[in-house]
């Protein structure tokens, strides 16, 4: 029995240890140039980068700025991060992100915690035809608006958002810190510093669907333009010169790659966080349950669950510090905390479901639990 139990306690660990780092590797970037037109797509685990950093400040001194971004998600009902903007001190400084139909701007009003990010949420921004949205964003002294294809579709005075927000490195894509892949297609990007007005949202709309380009006057003050046409090779070049390239790797990268994120910044109420929590529970509920039968055989019932808590506290630690080293993988404490509970449970359903698997599986290596083990000779 001790042997059996010693081959599934290694099988258990070997599975576990894969399902938590697999891939082992970094994949190929998946961003390839669109056929017959301009733009990139972007698969799953795709990102371009900048290739120095952004400093935005209008001829006035004003922290004015706008953006304007033509894309296309490869499917409504996903979620993941299509833009950020970041610095070595920031990293969640300000990001554009698909959640479903729903377009959330994030910005970060304190370097140090993340959980302290203003959100401007653009319900409805993506339809179920999945059209390509021209989305244009100004921040000025009438606050942030959002304009959808021309057409004014939020306004909030109050949100964060300036030059410094958009000044540092950009992605696409992905998200800095941590994966957050996206999928889907980018045509067209621009960076002004100054705060567009609605007429001039709606006329860059209407020029970059007819041209591919939007149409600027001279005195517009233009950071940053790419309309990707080159359609091959690895740079999009900044139609402003000189400007800053963004940069396509060869193999999928996330930036700045955090090594055990804090769980107090981890935390969402959102579906995938919570989906991602009882799957982490679940995934450890084997080797909690395994371990454990085995250690009984060896020591007591209440030192052997201590000693499998422990144990699979020691080898969720070790697969999320081997993850920060993994770019599709996430590094962080809310799963060694879920992989505990997951251990923890494993122990509690073995102490629960012995006696029933018992008598349904006598054959089956389970020590019996005290009462139904013999007694010791006098």
């Amino acid at each position: 029995m001790k042997n059996v139990l010693t081959l599934i306690c290694v099988a258990v660990l070997c599975v576990t240890l894969a399902l938590g780092l697999w891939p082992f590797h970094a994949p190929n970037n998946a961003v390839v140039w669109l056929i017959n037109q301009d733009g990139l797509h972007f698969g799953h685990y795709g990102s371009a980068i900048s290739s120095g950093t952004f400093q935005i400040m209008g001829p006035d001194g004003s922290s004015e700025v706008s953006l304007e971004i033509w894309f296309r998600p490869k499917r409504i009902w996903e979620s993941g991060t299509f833009l950020a903007c970041y610095n070595r001190r920031n990293l969640f400084q300000f990001s554009l992100r698909q959640s479903e139909t729903t377009v959330l701007l994030k910005a970060r009003a304190d370097d140090r915690h993340r959980t302290e990010a203003a959100v401007l949420s653009v319900v409805g921004a993506l339809n179920r035809a999945n059209s390509p949205v021209f989305l244009s964003i100004t921040a000025g002294r009438q606050g942030t608006r959002v304009y959808l294809n021309g057409r004014l579709a939020k306004a909030d005075p109050g949100f964060p958002l300036s030059a410094q927000d958009l000044s540092g490195y950009l992605v696409l894509g992905d998200s800095p810190g941590q994966s957050d892949s996206w999928g889907g297609e980018i045509r067209s990007l621009a960076i002004y510093n100054y705060a567009l007005t609605p007429e001039q949202a709606f006329d860059h709309y209407s020029t970059s669907v007819h041209t591919g380009r939007p149409e600027t006057t001279g005195g517009e003050q233009i950071v940053a333009l790419y309309l990707f046409q080159e359609r091959s090779g690895r740079v999009v070049r900044n139609q402003v010169r000189p400007g800053v390239d963004l940069y396509i790797p060869k193999k999928y990268q996330v930036m700045e790659k955090i090594a055990l994120e804090p769980f107090w910044t981890e935390f969402e109420m959102t579906r995938s966080y919570w989906s991602a929590a009882i799957k982490n529970v679940v995934g450890f509920i084997p080797l909690g349950f395994w371990f454990y039968a085995y250690l009984t055989v060896l020591v007591s019932r209440k030192r052997a669950a201590l000693l499998t808590v422990c144990l699979g506290t020691a080898v969720s630690l070790t697969i999320e510090i081997l993850q920060a080293f993994l770019p599709t993988r996430d590094s962080g404490t809310t799963d060694i905390i879920t992989n505990t509970m997951g251990t923890w449970a494993g122990v509690a359903l073995y102490n629960v479901s012995t006696p029933i698997l018992l008598r349904l599986f006598a054959w089956w290596p389970f020590p019996p639990p005290p009462s139904k083990r013999p007694k010791a000779a006098v």
